[in-house]
């Protein structure tokens, strides 16, 4: 069981530059939207593997964006968001793609984590790899024959809740998970589980790559 810890992330609000565009993205995987730029906050849905978001913005010096999906505004990480430059997807926090930048009220925080549960300190980062990797097929393949697991095994990891902890990024398949998280077994099963950001997330142990997001 993992021990529970006070959220240390900044959620500093950073200077809006100059007004621009909102730009037209692609997710290349099922992404979340959540209520505020970072893996602690809730989620309030999820944008589809391959379908387009607007975004209206990127926070300076960060990763997550303000987007609006399906008419929903909220954040997501836009390291998985993707524009086309020069006929190449390129993530839309890369210098290439031009985006505004955006600020963060945190006076909104109290509403943003409801239901997020106990929220606990950064403990290191999801790695899935450089953007032209992942958004030329890396998350969807990893997967593999994981990609719809056991339904005996999701209502276990549904069941059998842990502490969960926070990572840099956003949990996707794909996406590999540090060293320093323990997995943790599931009866009869090949697969390990953890929770990620508030997730449930099934795990392969020798890559301890994500093949699944419980949702």
């Amino acid at each position: 069981m993992f021990r529970k810890a006070i959220l240390t992330a900044s959620t500093a609000i950073f200077a809006a530059g100059s007004a621009a565009a909102a730009t037209s993205a692609t997710a290349v995987t099922d992404l979340n939207l959540r209520a505020g730029p970072g893996p602690q906050y809730e989620i309030i849905g999820v944008i589809d593997a391959e379908a387009k978001a607007s975004v209206d913005g990127c926070i300076e010096e960060s990763n997550w964006c303000k987007v609006t999906y399906d008419g929903q505004e909220g954040w997501a990480y836009g390291n998985y968001l993707t524009a086309m430059v020069e006929e190449t997807p390129t993530a839309v926090i890369a210098p290439e793609v031009t985006v505004g930048t955006v600020t963060y009220d945190s006076s909104k925080d109290g509403e943003a984590f409801a239901g997020a549960g106990t929220v606990g300190a950064v403990a290191g980062a999801l790695v899935a790899g450089p953007i032209g990797a992942v958004a030329g097929g890396l998350l969807a393949g990893s997967a593999g024959a994981y990609a719809q697991p056991d339904e005996r095994v999701v209502t276990y990891v549904r069941t059998n809740t842990l502490d969960p902890i926070y990572l840099e990024g956003e949990v996707v398949r794909g996406a590999v998970v540090p060293e320093s998280v323990e997995l943790v077994e599931i009866p009869d099963a090949e697969l390990r589980y953890v929770y990620i950001n508030g997730q449930p997330v099934l795990v392969e142990p020798e890559q301890r790559t994500i093949v699944y997001v419980v949702r």
